[in-house]
């Protein structure tokens, strides 16, 4: 990793004690797993210009190793560039929230669920000794964090199940939702298993970013 920080020493600890401390931040009180909430986390004006980009660009959801479930992942995906005021904007506010460094982190990612779609029950990070764990952890690593922001209020559904955790996190307009995927060693975290369950009332849209191991080279 030549001169760059060990993310995993900032996650393990700094990163956790930074997010407890600030304002507003919401930790899940369980020792399983490193999960916090924070609502309000930004106004609707940016809301609105980023559910406009995932419009304007969606494609259909993938997944790594996949189970043959034609239906396991039904939403929709957009890639959200880099360089756009919008997207900077996000960016620098989840450096200033986590004070993870950029480096490490993929490029900011929107979905889309409209009526009946959902997520299955999945981990965010990919499983050693998986088929795809190579071709996605080769050059950067597994993912770390994962910092997820709910952009709109849902009518019905779409809520996010945390089963081991026994804890559900209802959507709601700018309220951000952030875990750690690894344990305190280093190691995955199966207690992360969660559910993007489906939406039975209106679309819901989300962006999402994830830290790896180390810097990021697509």
């Amino acid at each position: 990793m030549g001169n760059y920080p060990c993310p995993m020493t900032l996650t393990s600890e700094s990163i956790a004690a930074r997010l407890a401390a600030h304002d507003g931040v919401q930790r899940l009180p369980t020792p399983k797993a490193e999960l916090f909430q924070l609502r309000g986390f930004a106004g609707p004006d940016l809301w609105a210009e980023l559910i406009a980009m995932i419009d304007a660009g969606r494609r259909p959801s993938t997944i790594a190793d996949d189970n043959g479930d034609p239906v396991f992942r039904t939403s929709e995906t957009c890639d959200l560039p880099a360089g756009l005021p919008a997207v900077e904007r996000v960016e620098a506010m989840l450096t200033s929230l986590s004070g993870l460094d950029p480096v490490f982190g993929e490029p900011l990612q929107g979905q889309r669920y409209a009526i009946g779609q959902e997520f299955k029950p999945h981990t965010d990070y990919f499983s050693p000794g998986g088929r795809d764990f190579a071709k996605f952890c080769t050059l950067s690593g597994n993912r770390t964090w994962t910092f997820m922001i709910y952009l709109n209020d849902v009518a019905a559904g779409g809520a996010t199940r945390f089963k081991l955790l026994d804890k559900t996190f209802q959507p709601e307009a700018g309220k951000l939702l952030c875990w750690n995927n690894r344990l305190p060693d280093g190691g995955i975290n199966p207690a992360t298993l969660h559910h993007g369950m489906k939406v039975r009332q209106g679309v819901k849209y989300v962006i999402t970013k994830w830290y790896r191991e180390k810097p990021w080279r697509g």
